[in-house]
């Protein structure tokens, strides 16, 4: 989780935007199949490492989050901008796209 803070230190998103490092894909089905990269799944969970500080409404004020850095969350299938930064795959969402927090 170290090289996930120092990259946390390198990026700030803006608004309600949140930075997060999506797990693992699964490499292998429960029945011992190795999937290749055309078929996995896009995942859908992942740790949140830079939020935002909110957006801005209408009145001027802004919106409080609801996640923080180091929460676990679902987010939508095909939501987000990914990217790469020092070698780790990361994705930016709205906060609108998490679809919860996952806890325990």
């Amino acid at each position: 989780m170290a090289k996930a803070t120092a990259i946390a230190t390198k990026l700030r998103p803006l608004g309600d935007r949140v930075v997060i490092k999506p797990s693992a894909r699964e490499e292998m089905t429960k029945s011992g199949i190795v999937l290749p990269d055309t078929v996995k799944e896009k995942p859908q969970e992942g740790t949140i490492i830079a939020a935002g500080p909110g957006r801005i409404l209408d009145d001027g004020k802004r919106e409080s989050m609801d996640v923080k850095a180091g929460d676990k969350v679902l987010y939508a299938k095909y939501a987000g901008t990914e990217f790469k930064i020092e070698g780790d795959e990361l994705l930016i969402v709205s906060q609108k796209d998490i679809l919860a927090i996952v806890e325990g």
